[in-house]
């Protein structure tokens, strides 16, 4: 992840920069699938060396996989803020991205045989808190909006993938809790680790 301030070095001229992150909790007996598509679009990611086309698509295919999870929104947050420097963008987007990585079993579960031997004793998982952190160039109003309402979240996540269809993301980053099937986010854990969550 050290080639995001590299990536922002290489555009040339003033411009405007948007960095947000954007939370998502989802909830229900069937969202389990979800995790899967986190997964192998995190492994993408990595075999890809963070090739941001790539990424891009995984970010599309999980936007996507989000908007048909509706049903199933129970709480959103999103934060963000407007940068003319190129090395102030690059700082908060790393901020964003190690509070991400550091939030209650927020790590990946990148292998692609784990839990392979223990498939009958994985607990159902009822509770997926997805982050999604972008910086990309231009106005963005639907992503610089309070997100925490069904509609303005609707909105926020087709835009993301307008921006990458668009081309103009310059940093993609997706963390999500818990990790793998298995793992158990409760209510609990979701308000000491996710506090500013607001329910939709």
């Amino acid at each position: 992840m050290s080639n995001w301030r590299d990536r922002f070095n290489k555009i040339g001229g003033r411009s405007r920069f948007v960095v947000c992150r954007v939370m998502l909790h989802l909830s229900g007996s069937n969202i389990a699938p979800l995790l899967g598509t986190l997964n192998r679009v995190g492994r993408e990611a990595i075999d890809s060396d963070g090739d941001l086309d790539i990424v891009g698509e995984g970010l599309v295919e999980v936007c996507q996989s989000l908007l048909e999870y509706e049903p199933n929104w129970r709480s959103a947050a999103n934060e963000g803020d407007v940068f003319t420097k190129e090395e102030e963008a690059g700082d908060y987007i790393t901020e964003l991205f190690t509070d991400s990585a550091q939030r209650y079993l927020s790590r990946g579960d990148f292998e692609e045989d784990s839990d392979i031997d223990e498939p009958l004793s994985l607990s159902p998982t009822e509770n997926i808190i997805v982050m999604i952190t972008i910086a990309c160039e231009g106005e963005v109003p639907s992503l610089e909006t309070n997100l925490a309402e069904l509609e303005a979240m609707e909105d926020g996540l087709k835009t993301l993938i307008d921006l990458h269809h668009g081309e103009k993301l310059r940093a993609i980053q997706i963390h999500f809790s818990p990790a793998q099937l298995g793992d158990e986010l409760t209510q609990e854990q979701i308000l000491m680790n996710y506090s500013e969550l607001i329910p939709l």
